[in-house]
C-alpha cells in the first residue's frame, strides 16, 4: 500500500494588486453589485499580468460581508463575467472585515502545499445596494400559505398579513449578541484603554495625508484601476488637520460623559473591491514578474466580547489582533523591532491605538510611528469590509518593494464577531 508524502512548503510570493477606488456609500458606486465591482477590480488584474491564456490563474477566491441572494456564488459568477479564463475555479469566503485577508491565506496555503501554482484573491462589499430582507412576520404567513392543502386555508392565511408586516428588514451595523454597532463597542474600548480624542484625531489626520501623499507619488499606479469615474478614493480628505477633525461632534459613546469618537475619525460607510495576485516562485519566474513580496506567516483569533467588552474589560469586539499578533510573533520567533513597516486597519482611530496600547501590555515593543500606516488606511481610503485585506496586502507589498531592500511587514485586521486575521509579508 503506497501513501502519499507530505508536500514540501513553499514560498508564496504577491505578485500585484487591483483595486478600484474606494467610494463613500450612496454615491458613484450606489446602483453597482458586489459582483460589477470584483469584476472589475478583476479585469484589472487580467490586464495588468496578461492573465487572459487558458489556465492562467489556478483559482479565485473572494467574499462579501453584505450579500444578496443573486450574490450566491459570488466569486464563481465573477469569473465568468470577466475577461478571466471561465474554467478557473473559485469559491466565496466570509470572516466580517477579516475576509479579504482570510481570502489571501486561504489562496497561499493551496500555493505553498503545491496544490496550486498561482490564485487571486480578495473581496467586495457595497453599503449603497445592501440586501434588504422580508419583513420576519410576512415571511411566516407566506410559508404558512404555501404550505396550505386548500385554497381557502391558503386564503386564511394570507389574511393575517397586517401593514407592519410590509416594513422590510433592514441590514443593520449591530453585533447580533449585544445589540451595540462596532462603533458604540469601539467607543467602550476606547474607554478602557483611556484613548483620547485628541490622539484619535492626530491619528486620522496623518491617515489622509499619507494616502494623499502616495496618490502624489505614483504608488497606486499600478493598483488602482478607474471605475465609474473615480480615479481616487472619494473619502480622501488631502487638507484634513487635527484643528479641523477636532470640531467635529462625537458620534459614538454619547451615553457617557466626554465622547471622543467622531465621523472624522472614525470609518465611514464604503463601497469597493480589492484583490491580490498570489503565485509560486516558479510561476512568477516562468512569466518574467518579480515578487513584490512573500507571505510568510498569518494568525487568526477571537475574543469573548460578549462578556469582557460590554464589561468594560479590555476584549472589545475589535481586539483580537491583540492576542493574534504576539502568537504569531512567537511563533516566529519575531519583535516589533523586525518589521520596518505596520498595517493596522483603521476600522476607527480608537481601535488602532488600543491595540497598539494592548501589544505593549503583552510584552511587545512599542510601534514606531513613522513606520505605522505608511500609506494611509481605512480611515482616508474608506473601509468596504471585505475589500479591505486585499488593499493591505497588495498596499504593504509594493511599499516594500520600492525600499528596494530586505523588508518585512506586519498586517493587523481586526473584525466583526470578536475577530482578528493578522499575516506577516517579506522581501528577502
Amino acid at each position: 500500500m503506497s501513501t502519499l508524502k507530505p508536500a514540501a512548503v513553499r514560498r508564496v510570493a504577491v505578485i500585484g494588486g487591483s483595486r478600484i477606488p474606494f467610494a463613500r456609500s450612496d454615491g458613484p458606486y450606489a446602483t453597482a453589485s458586489n459582483q460589477e465591482m470584483l469584476g472589475a477590480a478583476l479585469d484589472g488584474l487580467v490586464e495588468r499580468y496578461g492573465l487572459h491564456a487558458p489556465g492562467a490563474v489556478g483559482e479565485f477566491v473572494a467574499g462579501a460581508v453584505l450579500k444578496h441572494s443573486r450574490d450566491f456564488n459570488l466569486a464563481r459568477e465573477t469569473v465568468l463575467g470577466s475577461r478571466l479564463d471561465a474554467r478557473t475555479p473559485a469559491y466565496d469566503i466570509q470572516q466580517a472585515c477579516g475576509t479579504g485577508l482570510q481570502a489571501v491565506v486561504a489562496a497561499a496555503n493551496k500555493i505553498a502545499l503545491g496544490q496550486t501554482e498561482s490564485a487571486v484573491a480578495g473581496g467586495a462589499d457595497t453599503a449603497s445596494d445592501a440586501p434588504l430582507g422580508v419583513n420576519d412576520g410576512l415571511r411566516k404567513v407566506l410559508l404558512e400559505a404555501r404550505r396550505a392543502k386548500s385554497p381557502g386555508a391558503r386564503l386564511r392565511a394570507l389574511a393575517k398579513v397586517r401593514p407592519g408586516h410590509l416594513v422590510p428588514d433592514i441590514p443593520r451595523n449591530a453585533e447580533p449578541r449585544t445589540g451595540l454597532s462596532m462603533g458604540e463597542h469601539a467607543a467602550v474600548t476606547a474607554r478602557a484603554w483611556g484613548v483620547t480624542r485628541e490622539a484619535q484625531d492626530e491619528l486620522a489626520a496623518a491617515s489622509h495625508q499619507r494616502l494623499a501623499a502616495a496618490y502624489e507619488r505614483g504608488l497606486f499606479q499600478d493598483l488602482v484601476v478607474p471605475f465609474r469615474g473615480l480615479a481616487r478614493d472619494q473619502n480622501l480628505r488631502p487638507g484634513s488637520s487635527t484643528e479641523k477633525l477636532a470640531a467635529l461632534k462625537p458620534v459614538f459613546g454619547l451615553d457617557r460623559p466626554e465622547p471622543t469618537m467622531t465621523a472624522g475619525n472614525s470609518t465611514p460607510l464604503t463601497d469597493g473591491a480589492a484583490l491580490v495576485l498570489l503565485a509560486s516562485e516558479e510561476w512568477a519566474a516562468e512569466r518574467g514578474l518579480e515578487p513584490l513580496a512573500y507571505l510568510s506567516a498569518y494568525e487568526t483569533a477571537a475574543v469573548d466580547f460578549v462578556h469582557g467588552d460590554v464589561a468594560d474589560g479590555e476584549d472589545g469586539l475589535l481586539m483580537a489582533p491583540a492576542y493574534a499578533v504576539p502568537r504569531m510573533l512567537e511563533r516566529a520567533g519575531l519583535g516589533m523591532a523586525d518589521f520596518d513597516l505596520i498595517e493596522v486597519h483603521e476600522a476607527f482611530a480608537s481601535q488602532v491605538l488600543a491595540t497598539l496600547a494592548a501589544w505593549e501590555k503583552r510584552g511587545l515593543a512599542p510601534v514606531d510611528r513613522s513606520r505605522l500606516n505608511m500609506a494611509g488606511s481605512s480611515l482616508a481610503t474608506g473601509h468596504p469590509f471585505a475589500a479591505t485585506g486585499a488593499r493591505i496586502v497588495a498596499t504593504l507589498a509594493k511599499l516594500l518593494a520600492e525600499r528596494d531592500a530586505p523588508g518585512r511587514g506586519l498586517i493587523s485586521v481586526c473584525a466583526a464577531g470578536g475577530q482578528g486575521v493578522t499575516a506577516v509579508l517579506e522581501r528577502p
